[in-house]
Protein backbone atom coordinates (compact mmCIF):
# COMPACT_ATOMS: atom_id res chain seq x y z
CA UNK A 1 0.00 0.00 0.00
CA UNK A 2 0.96 3.37 -0.64
CA UNK A 3 -0.20 6.33 1.23
CA UNK A 4 -0.02 9.57 -1.24
CA UNK A 5 -1.67 12.15 -2.30
CA UNK A 6 -2.69 11.13 -6.00
CA UNK A 7 -3.19 12.92 -9.25
CA UNK A 8 -6.85 14.36 -9.42
CA UNK A 9 -7.61 12.85 -6.44
CA UNK A 10 -11.35 13.53 -4.64
CA UNK A 11 -11.83 12.91 -0.34
CA UNK A 12 -9.58 11.48 2.03
CA UNK A 13 -6.57 9.53 1.52
CA UNK A 14 -7.11 5.90 2.03
CA UNK A 15 -7.60 3.94 5.07
CA UNK A 16 -4.27 2.66 6.50
CA UNK A 17 -4.93 2.27 9.54
CA UNK A 18 -7.44 1.99 12.57
CA UNK A 19 -7.29 5.80 13.36
CA UNK A 20 -7.76 7.03 9.20
CA UNK A 21 -10.79 4.47 9.20
CA UNK A 22 -12.16 5.87 12.18
CA UNK A 23 -11.48 9.56 10.64
CA UNK A 24 -13.64 8.56 7.33
CA UNK A 25 -16.35 7.09 9.33
CA UNK A 26 -16.30 10.98 11.31
CA UNK A 27 -16.25 12.70 8.06
CA UNK A 28 -19.04 10.17 6.25
CA UNK A 29 -21.25 11.63 9.11
CA UNK A 30 -20.32 14.93 9.02
CA UNK A 31 -21.03 14.67 4.80
CA UNK A 32 -24.29 13.25 4.89
CA UNK A 33 -25.51 15.72 7.75
CA UNK A 34 -24.09 18.80 5.08
CA UNK A 35 -25.61 17.09 2.79
CA UNK A 36 -29.41 17.15 4.46
CA UNK A 37 -28.96 20.40 5.90
CA UNK A 38 -28.16 22.07 2.43
CA UNK A 39 -30.83 20.19 0.43
CA UNK A 40 -33.32 21.30 3.62
CA UNK A 41 -32.10 24.64 3.23
CA UNK A 42 -32.52 25.09 -0.15
CA UNK A 43 -35.89 23.93 -0.10
CA UNK A 44 -37.12 26.18 2.45
CA UNK A 45 -35.24 29.08 -0.06
CA UNK A 46 -37.51 27.42 -3.00
CA UNK A 47 -40.61 27.63 -1.46
CA UNK A 48 -40.26 31.02 0.11
CA UNK A 49 -39.37 32.74 -3.23
CA UNK A 50 -41.93 30.31 -5.20
CA UNK A 51 -45.10 30.92 -2.40
CA UNK A 52 -44.19 34.74 -0.64
CA UNK A 53 -43.26 36.61 -3.72
CA UNK A 54 -45.33 40.13 -4.48
CA UNK A 55 -47.50 38.19 -6.90
CA UNK A 56 -48.39 35.59 -4.47
CA UNK A 57 -48.89 37.84 -1.08
CA UNK A 58 -49.21 41.47 -2.47
CA UNK A 59 -50.13 42.23 1.06
CA UNK A 60 -47.59 41.24 3.29
CA UNK A 61 -47.90 39.58 6.58
CA UNK A 62 -48.15 41.37 10.01
CA UNK A 63 -46.82 38.17 11.95
CA UNK A 64 -43.79 39.65 14.63
CA UNK A 65 -42.97 35.73 15.55
CA UNK A 66 -43.77 32.42 15.81
CA UNK A 67 -43.00 30.46 19.15
CA UNK A 68 -43.05 27.19 17.86
CA UNK A 69 -40.74 27.83 14.72
CA UNK A 70 -38.61 29.65 17.29
CA UNK A 71 -38.25 27.00 19.45
CA UNK A 72 -37.61 24.59 16.57
CA UNK A 73 -34.68 26.58 14.72
CA UNK A 74 -33.23 26.47 18.25
CA UNK A 75 -33.90 23.15 19.56
CA UNK A 76 -33.09 21.24 15.87
CA UNK A 77 -29.48 22.80 15.55
CA UNK A 78 -28.65 22.18 19.64
CA UNK A 79 -29.64 18.47 18.48
CA UNK A 80 -27.48 18.12 15.17
CA UNK A 81 -24.25 19.65 17.42
CA UNK A 82 -24.78 17.16 20.06
CA UNK A 83 -24.88 14.30 17.12
CA UNK A 84 -21.74 16.02 15.55
CA UNK A 85 -19.91 16.41 18.97
CA UNK A 86 -19.98 13.14 20.79
CA UNK A 87 -18.58 10.79 18.01
CA UNK A 88 -15.88 13.94 17.57
CA UNK A 89 -15.16 13.63 20.89
CA UNK A 90 -14.64 10.06 20.92
CA UNK A 91 -12.58 9.80 17.82
CA UNK A 92 -10.64 12.78 20.08
CA UNK A 93 -9.54 10.55 23.05
CA UNK A 94 -9.28 7.56 20.82
CA UNK A 95 -6.51 9.45 18.85
CA UNK A 96 -4.78 10.55 22.46
CA UNK A 97 -3.29 7.86 24.24
CA UNK A 98 -1.68 4.34 22.94
CA UNK A 99 -3.18 1.67 24.63
CA UNK A 100 -0.99 -1.47 25.01
CA UNK A 101 1.64 -0.21 22.82
CA UNK A 102 4.03 -2.43 21.14
CA UNK A 103 6.57 0.12 20.90
CA UNK A 104 7.64 3.67 21.20
CA UNK A 105 9.22 5.91 19.08
CA UNK A 106 10.20 9.67 20.00
CA UNK A 107 10.19 11.67 17.03
CA UNK A 108 11.48 15.32 16.88
CA UNK A 109 11.03 18.04 14.72
CA UNK A 110 13.57 20.36 13.91
CA UNK A 111 14.52 22.87 10.98
CA UNK A 112 13.96 21.25 8.66
CA UNK A 113 14.25 17.86 9.72
CA UNK A 114 13.13 14.65 11.68
CA UNK A 115 14.85 12.79 14.04
CA UNK A 116 13.20 9.20 15.48
CA UNK A 117 14.55 7.52 18.23
CA UNK A 118 13.76 3.78 19.47
CA UNK A 119 14.61 3.68 23.30
CA UNK A 120 12.89 0.13 23.06
CA UNK A 121 15.22 -1.23 20.73
CA UNK A 122 18.66 0.10 22.11
CA UNK A 123 17.93 3.85 21.91
CA UNK A 124 19.16 4.52 18.35
CA UNK A 125 18.24 7.43 16.58
CA UNK A 126 18.35 8.89 13.14
CA UNK A 127 17.88 12.34 11.05
CA UNK A 128 15.66 11.64 8.17
CA UNK A 129 15.77 14.54 5.46
CA UNK A 130 14.15 14.98 2.51
CA UNK A 131 15.70 13.82 -1.04
CA UNK A 132 16.80 16.54 -3.12
CA UNK A 133 15.20 16.43 -6.78
CA UNK A 134 19.07 15.53 -8.01
CA UNK A 135 19.29 12.85 -5.97
CA UNK A 136 15.58 11.00 -6.73
CA UNK A 137 15.75 7.22 -7.21
CA UNK A 138 13.20 6.20 -10.12
CA UNK A 139 10.11 5.56 -8.07
CA UNK A 140 10.87 8.07 -5.59
CA UNK A 141 8.29 10.67 -5.21
CA UNK A 142 9.68 14.70 -5.37
CA UNK A 143 9.40 16.48 -2.30
CA UNK A 144 7.71 13.72 -0.44
CA UNK A 145 10.81 10.94 0.05
CA UNK A 146 12.91 10.83 2.38
CA UNK A 147 17.32 9.46 2.89
CA UNK A 148 16.03 7.07 6.05
CA UNK A 149 12.64 6.25 6.48
CA UNK A 150 10.67 5.75 9.72
CA UNK A 151 10.43 2.00 10.09
CA UNK A 152 7.71 0.24 12.20
CA UNK A 153 6.27 -3.19 12.41
CA UNK A 154 3.30 -3.76 11.08
CA UNK A 155 0.01 -4.52 12.84
CA UNK A 156 1.50 -3.06 15.85
CA UNK A 157 0.50 -0.23 18.16
CA UNK A 158 3.05 2.26 18.29
CA UNK A 159 3.24 5.08 20.56
CA UNK A 160 4.62 8.17 19.38
CA UNK A 161 6.26 10.91 21.57
CA UNK A 162 6.89 14.13 19.81
CA UNK A 163 9.05 16.83 20.97
CA UNK A 164 10.36 19.92 19.44
CA UNK A 165 13.96 21.22 18.99
CA UNK A 166 13.68 24.87 17.68
CA UNK A 167 10.15 25.82 17.05
CA UNK A 168 6.54 24.37 16.52
CA UNK A 169 6.56 21.64 13.80
CA UNK A 170 3.81 19.03 12.97
CA UNK A 171 4.20 15.30 12.78
CA UNK A 172 1.38 14.93 10.07
CA UNK A 173 0.52 11.58 8.32
CA UNK A 174 -2.99 11.64 6.67
CA UNK A 175 -2.86 7.67 5.37
CA UNK A 176 -2.37 7.10 9.37
CA UNK A 177 -4.57 9.60 10.74
CA UNK A 178 -1.80 10.72 12.60
CA UNK A 179 -1.01 14.87 13.63
CA UNK A 180 0.17 16.24 16.50
CA UNK A 181 2.09 19.00 17.21
CA UNK A 182 6.20 19.03 18.27
CA UNK A 183 6.51 21.80 20.59
CA UNK A 184 9.91 22.72 22.20
CA UNK A 185 9.77 22.23 25.71
CA UNK A 186 6.66 19.99 25.57
CA UNK A 187 6.09 15.94 24.78
CA UNK A 188 3.08 15.67 23.52
CA UNK A 189 2.00 11.64 22.54
CA UNK A 190 -0.76 10.52 20.23
CA UNK A 191 -0.21 6.48 18.12
CA UNK A 192 -0.32 4.93 15.11
CA UNK A 193 -0.83 1.15 13.82
CA UNK A 194 -0.39 0.68 10.11
CA UNK A 195 -2.81 -2.60 9.11
CA UNK A 196 -0.85 -2.88 5.76
CA UNK A 197 2.67 -3.10 4.66
CA UNK A 198 3.80 -0.52 2.70
CA UNK A 199 4.86 3.09 2.44
CA UNK A 200 2.94 6.12 4.07
CA UNK A 201 3.79 9.55 2.82
CA UNK A 202 3.49 12.69 5.09
CA UNK A 203 4.76 16.47 6.12
CA UNK A 204 4.99 19.07 8.49
CA UNK A 205 1.62 20.63 8.55
CA UNK A 206 2.90 23.35 10.99
CA UNK A 207 4.81 26.63 9.12
CA UNK A 208 8.05 26.43 10.56
CA UNK A 209 10.57 28.84 8.57
CA UNK A 210 12.04 28.78 4.90
CA UNK A 211 11.93 25.43 4.20
CA UNK A 212 9.08 24.12 5.96
CA UNK A 213 7.34 22.62 2.44
CA UNK A 214 10.43 20.83 2.47
CA UNK A 215 10.38 18.64 5.46
CA UNK A 216 8.34 15.21 4.37
CA UNK A 217 7.73 12.47 6.52
CA UNK A 218 8.04 8.66 5.18
CA UNK A 219 6.46 5.79 7.21
CA UNK A 220 7.53 2.38 6.08
CA UNK A 221 5.62 -0.72 7.56
CA UNK A 222 7.16 -3.76 7.53
CA UNK A 223 6.24 -7.37 8.60
CA UNK A 224 7.92 -8.18 11.98
CA UNK A 225 10.78 -10.54 11.11
CA UNK A 226 11.92 -8.05 8.59
CA UNK A 227 11.56 -4.92 10.54
CA UNK A 228 13.58 -7.37 13.63
CA UNK A 229 16.19 -7.20 10.89
CA UNK A 230 16.26 -3.64 10.14
CA UNK A 231 16.90 -3.02 13.83
CA UNK A 232 19.70 -5.15 13.83
CA UNK A 233 21.07 -3.26 10.73
CA UNK A 234 19.89 0.24 12.36
CA UNK A 235 22.01 0.04 15.43
CA UNK A 236 25.11 -0.81 14.09
CA UNK A 237 24.26 2.16 11.55
CA UNK A 238 23.50 4.71 13.99
CA UNK A 239 25.54 3.53 16.58
CA UNK A 240 27.53 6.68 16.77
CA UNK A 241 23.83 9.30 16.71
CA UNK A 242 23.53 10.99 19.51
CA UNK A 243 20.78 13.27 18.07
CA UNK A 244 21.36 16.10 20.83
CA UNK A 245 21.86 18.81 18.36
CA UNK A 246 21.22 19.55 14.90
CA UNK A 247 23.69 19.21 12.36
CA UNK A 248 26.29 22.58 11.66
CA UNK A 249 24.45 22.30 8.03
CA UNK A 250 20.71 22.64 9.53
CA UNK A 251 21.95 25.47 11.79
CA UNK A 252 22.98 27.40 8.97
CA UNK A 253 20.59 27.36 7.26
CA UNK A 254 17.89 28.64 10.04
CA UNK A 255 20.31 31.18 10.44
CA UNK A 256 20.34 32.31 7.11
CA UNK A 257 16.61 31.37 6.58
CA UNK A 258 14.98 32.37 9.61
CA UNK A 259 16.85 35.16 11.44
CA UNK A 260 14.39 36.58 13.73
CA UNK A 261 13.16 32.93 14.72
CA UNK A 262 16.96 32.05 16.07
CA UNK A 263 17.47 35.76 17.76
CA UNK A 264 14.04 35.19 19.55
CA UNK A 265 15.41 31.30 20.55
CA UNK A 266 18.83 32.81 21.92
CA UNK A 267 16.69 35.70 23.93
CA UNK A 268 15.00 32.99 26.06
CA UNK A 269 17.52 30.81 26.72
Amino acid sequence: MVGAPQPWGIGLQAAGGPIKERIHDFNDLLLWIIIITTVFVAALLAVCLWKYNHKTNPVASQNSHNTALEIAWTVVPVLILLVIAIPSFRLIYYQDRARDADLTINVTGRQWYWNYAYPDNGNFNFDSRMVADADLQPGQLRNLDVDEPLVVPVNRTIRIITHGQDVIHSFFVPSLGVQRYSIPGRTIETWMRADHTGTFYGQCNQICGTNHAFMPIVVRALPQAEFDAWVASARTRFADSTGAAPAPVAIAEAARGNAGTEVQLAARQ
